[in-house]
Parts: C-alpha cells; structure tokens; sequence
C-alpha cells in the first residue's frame, strides 16, 4: 500500500521551504545576483524538494502480513521495518489544519518501552488513517488474546464505542481558567539576566523605590501573560475532547489546530494519578492521568504518560478511574505525627537562606533593599508543615497500592500490585536522624525516570519495613492469581463425549479389545479409548468421556515388575463414574453413588497395584539417561504398551517424539517417553 498523492507536494513545502526561505534571505541580503537569482535558488531548492519525495513516494511501502506490520522506505538508504502486532502499544492519527485542508493525515505507531515513534506513515488519506487504525487494533487485540468478533462473511465486526467522557465548554473553559505556563519566565528571567545583553541594557538608572514598583508591575504583567499563554495552549489542546471504550482499550479525540485521535490499551495501563491544586479543590474538580509502558505522542515530551481525564467533577473522575482499576474507597494511612517538625526545620531554612540573600544584596547596592520582610513566612511555616503532613499517606487495597502526596499540586496514584516492578527502601542521611524511611513502588512507566513513582514518604521504619514486605507478598499474590486465571479450565457439565461429536459415528470406536485400527499399528481399541480419556482428563472434559473409556474396555492396567500387565476389575473411581446401562434404568449413570472428594477432584486408586510407590520408581539405564518407566509423580495416568509389540511400538513412538521435540513440533507433558495425543 502507497502513501496519499496529495502528502508529495506537502512534504517537499514542509521539507525544502525552510532552505528556501533562508537561501533568499542570504543571497538578498549579499546582493550577490540580484533578485531573479535569488528567487531561482529558491525555486530550485523546491524542485529538488519535491524530486526527492516523488522519489519517496514510489519507495514507500507498508503492508499488513499475518503476524507483523511491515513498513519499507528510504530513497537513498533503505529500511525494512517488520513491527509485531503485539507489540504495538498506540496507533495515533494526528491531522493539522492544512492537512485537514488537503484530506491526509498522519500514522504514528508506539511500542512497549519506545523513547520513539517505532513506525511513522507521512501521509495518507484521512480515511485509510481511520482504517489502518482500526485493523491495526484489532490484529492487535487478537494477537494478544483479545476477542476480535467477524460477521457472516468472515468481515471483522468494529466494537461498538461506549462514551465515557466528553468535556463541556464550561469545562474547558475551567481547564484554561486553571492553567498556567511558566515558560515565559523563565525565557525573560534569562534574557534580563545579563547573560545575553538584551534586556539587560535597557533598564533605567532610577532610585530603588521606582525600580521596585516598577519590578512589581512587571512580575504582575509577566505572570498574567503566563496565565493567558497557558489558558490558550490548554485551550487549543483539549478542545472536542471525548473518550471512550471499545473492547479492551480507551480511545480519545482531541486538538484545535491539531487534531488527535489515538488509543490507550488498558493492559498496558501501569499507573492512574489522579491530581488536582488548591484551585481544583476549592471548586470540587480533578484530573486523571494515565501512565502506559510506551510513549504517547502529542503530549510535548510527557512519554508514557496521556490525559485522560482533563478536567472533571472528582468524584466522576474517581468513576472514570475505576472503569480502568476497580478499587475501593481509600482511607490513607498517614506519616508520624512527629514527621511535621521536620518539615518546620526545612521550611525555617529556606526562609532563612532567601533572607541572607536578600541583606547580601542590600549591603552590595546603594538603595535599601527590604530584607527583613521575608523574615515574615516565617509566620506560614507551622501551616505549611501541617498540610505536607495531612496530605500524605498510602492505603493498602485488595489489589491496589494507593499514594497520596503533595498540596500544591497533590497526586493520587493508583498501581495494581502484579505492575510493581521493584519495592525500593530508601532513607537518606536526614530520613535516617528522623528515623523515617520512604518506601517506592517502582513500574515499568516512564515515571521511575521522572521520579514521579508511587511513593509512601517519611514512615517510620517498622511501619516502612512492613510495608515493603506486604507489597512484595502482594506482588507474589498477584501474578500467582493471574497466572492461575491465564491457565483456568471450565467444566462441562452432561456428557463429555459431545465433545466429539463424531465418535459416536465412527465404526472402530465399539471394537472389541485386541482388535488394531489401521491408523496405528500395534494399538487396540481400548488403548484408543484410554487415550481419549487420557487427552479429556488434560483438558478439562467431562467425566462422561471417562466413563465412555471405562465402558469401551473393562480391564484395568495395573503396573507390574516387568511391565504393565492387564487384570480383571475397574477401578474405583471408573467404576463410579461409569456404569453399564442396563443396571442403571433410570439413566442417572450412578451420580447418586459417585463419592467426589470437598476439593472435586477424583484421583486414581492405586490400592490394586502391586508397586510401593513410597519407594524409587524402577529405572532402566539406556546409555545415555535413566527413564522412569513408572512415574509416581506423572500428571496423567501412565498408558502401558500391549506386550512385546506394544514395547516396540512404544519405542518407536518414543523416537518419534525425540524427533518431534528436535523439530520442535511434537508436545510433550510429563517425563521422557510420554506420549500426547491430540484430536
């Protein structure tokens, strides 16, 4: 599949404009050939611009294979890309204004741990994009498990959207009442710094008292164009925000000038904050913020981390969060009481520091600077010790760790025990005078680099070395849970040869004992009954299949010092389970009389063997390793050869799945020499 005609002439503007326009400047500004040659330098460079895409136009190639999505390109120097569907975290689709003008759009696909758009497509048309990434979620779902739903004609179904949130005009109009961006200031602090003489020359030869009154107003200025500058990005950023859930993933739509429209897997989900600020408190309001494993594009450098959530009413967010991670209602634990006075001693230095600066400052200039009057948050230093104390803690969930910290800008952080990566005890010199420790749930998001973990700060150490050691149990716990929950089988109830529905119609399933099927020579049709009793007990079917072996072949196989050896008589828990028809009128199959033990499994009897299984199993020594002929700790019943045809075909059979396991074709399950049987 080929790019959209239509990207070839953006592409060279976007590619050759920015030489073009400096070339024009530097030969007009040289008056080396005058005006025509400057504006054909320009236009050449254009020409060349857009020879050059025309190029990568035609050596562009993605195509969408089985298991992979693979992406050729290069002009000069040729890439090949092959990108595994799950492995692909985000596909996002990102349309500018002039590209919402000329019908394209652009494809940028993010793996798991990326610091980087793994495969980027400059550009197709706006439908393709939707297209390309609806297929390229669902061969992602379905390549990690997920349901992917197809019609009548094989045609796969779209899962149907649920809107969860879309954010109303007072809302965003809110969101940008509330944002703020700091750049400004710093970009003139530097520029008045004296570092680059800009500003610097400029400012007037006036008495303190002007200087100070007209620093003030400036501060005003600049912080009020600070607050504008951050209600319009954020404007322009979460405008026609709405996200929802199709399947096993959230998407999102947002963007003014630049609209963008992506995906967030929810088992990739690492982390959920939920933040807010004195502001957003007073009024009742927070966000939610999601952290993946992956980057999500579109957020200015903030890699793994995408808002979910800009702004909304806090218990709606709390309602949002838990459409992702179901937790209960927190009741955080908070630090020691004890822990405020160290943040009064903290707080007391910072004032004190910022006063010395300020007499150094009055002693080196003529005018009279006011030192003494930072002496006066020395009166918010009790408050301020107070509200860090108040608003830390952790709680401790069925399946969640929650962190609370911060007053300013407070986060709550949601991490599901089984994404802990490491639990990290960390006490520095002043924790350890306090003895106080910080305890830090580390996951596989990109907050571990920004030091934004979930973080439990200033216990004391019983309380932070019992934590450690809870979440580390829980963490066990976990991942015990989902593994038992990948691995799970369900139990059919009624009969367990329904499952093969075509054994009933086959001729060679009633053949007597000794009687061999053509399909394997050397085995009877009571070995096939037992191995279909055998591949039913693997996985999970019903006890009428078992019963169907017993009734197929009434010997039972009985391991004896040289060999196994057939004797008359069922076993217990066939003979409960299967029953002859003809003693059973009422057709119930001897439920009634079948003792099932409390945890409803039925294990063999082994009471009519002759082995001492408290002893070693016999072992044979073949040369080169010793096989158990018997094992005790098999997880199926062992299947016996027929005599000495029976051995060699077993042999034979054992060779074959040697040479299977070279091959890696063949499935094995148990010791050496055990044969599985799929049907």
């Amino acid at each position: 599949m080929k790019l959209a005609v239509q990207s070839v002439p953006y592409r060279a503007l976007q590619r050759g404009l920015g030489f073009a326009i400096l070339a024009f400047f530097i030969l007009n500004a040289s008056d080396a050939g005058g005006t025509g040659l400057t504006f054909a330098a320009a236009a050449g460079i254009i020409l060349v611009a857009l020879g050059y895409e025309i190029a990568y136009y035609q050596r562009f190639e993605y195509v969408l294979t089985e298991d992979t999505f693979d992406i050729s390109s290069g002009v000069i120097s040729r890439r090949e890309r092959e990108i595994p569907y799950r492995r692909i975290q985000n596909v996002d689709v990102s349309r500018g204004v002039v590209q919402r003008a000329l019908g394209i759009a652009a494809v940028d696909l993010e793996t798991a741990g990326g610091s980087a758009t793994e495969g980027s497509i400059r550009y197709v048309t706006a439908a393709e994009a939707t297209r390309l990434q609806r297929e390229l979620q669902r061969r992602k779902s379905s390549a990690t498990g997920g349901s992917s739903e197809v019609d009548e004609d094989g045609q796969p179904v779209d899962v149907i959207e649920e809107d969860l949130f879309a954010i109303t005009p007072g809302e965003l109009a809110l969101v940008g009442a509330l944002s703020f961006d700091g750049r400004l200031i710093g970009l003139l602090a530097f520029l008045g710094s004296g570092s680059v003489p800009v500003l610097s020359g400029f400012i007037p030869t006036a008495s303190a008292a002007i200087l100070t009154a007209t620093a003030i107003v400036a501060v005003g200025l600049l912080f009020l164009a600070s607050w504008v500058l951050g209600a319009a990005i954020a404007f322009s950023n979460y405008y026609g925000f709405r996200l929802s859930r199709a399947g096993d993933e959230l998407r999102y739509e947002r963007g003014l000038f630049r609209r963008y429209s992506g995906s967030i897997p929810t088992e990739k989900v690492q982390t959920l904050t939920i933040a807010d600020n004195p502001a957003k408190r007073a009024l009742g309001y927070a966000s939610l913020t999601i952290e993946t494993a992956g980057y999500a594009p579109g957020q200015g450098g903030d890699q793994g981390s995408q808002a979910a959530v800009p702004i909304a009413r806090e218990g709606r967010v709390y309602d949002l969060a838990r459409e992702v991670e179901t937790f209960d209602e927190p009741s955080f634990k908070r630090p020691p009481r004890r822990i405020r006075w160290r943040y009064v001693f903290r707080y007391t230095m910072v004032v004190a520091v910022l006063t010395g600066i300020l007499f150094a400052i009055d002693t080196q200039v003529a005018g009279e600077v006011p030192w003494y009057w930072t002496a006066a948050l020395l009166l918010a230093v009790p408050p301020a010790a107070h509200l860090k104390w108040k608003h830390r803690g952790y709680w401790l969930g069925d399946r969640h760790l929650l962190t609370r910290n911060g007053f300013w800008s407070r986060q709550v952080k949601v991490v599901p025990y089984y994404r802990i990566q490491n639990v990290i005890d960390t006490r520095t010199i002043f924790q350890r005078r306090w003895h106080v420790a910080t305890v830090v749930a580390d996951t596989a998001g990109t907050g571990s680099l920004m030091g934004s973990n979930a973080a439990a700060v200033d216990f004391d150490i019983d309380d932070a070395v019992a934590l450690r050691k809870a979440l580390n149990e829980r963490l066990q716990d976990a991942l015990t849970d989902r593994r038992a929950r990948r691995t799970a089988f369900e139990w059919f109830d009624g009969d367990g040869m329904e499952i093969y529905p075509g054994a009933d119609a086959d001729p060679e399933a009633d053949a007597t004992p000794g009687e061999e099927r053509s399909d394997r020579p050397g085995a009877t049709a009571g070995d096939d009954a037992r191995e279909l009793a055998i591949d039913d007990a693997e996985g999970g079917s019903a006890e009428g299949t078992v019963a169907e072996a017993a009734d197929t072949d009434g010997a039972e196989v009985t391991p004896g010092p040289s060999g196994p050896t057939e004797t008359a008589g069922v076993v217990d828990a066939e003979e409960s389970v299967g029953t002859d028809p003809s003693e059973d009128p009422d057709g119930s199959g001897g439920s009634d009389d079948l003792d099932i033990p409390p945890d409803g499994v039925i294990r063999p009897d082994f009471s009519t063997s002759e082995r001492d299984y408290s002893q070693p199993a016999e072992r044979i020594d073949t040369g080169d390793y010793a096989v158990d002929r018997h094992p005790s700790d098999a997880d199926v019943p062992f299947r016996p050869s027929a005599g000495d045809d029976g051995e060699k075909a077993g042999d034979a059979e054992d060779s074959e799945d040697a040479d299977d396991r070279e091959s890696g074709e063949g499935t094995t399950d148990g010791e050496a020499g055990d044969e599985r049987t799929d049907r």
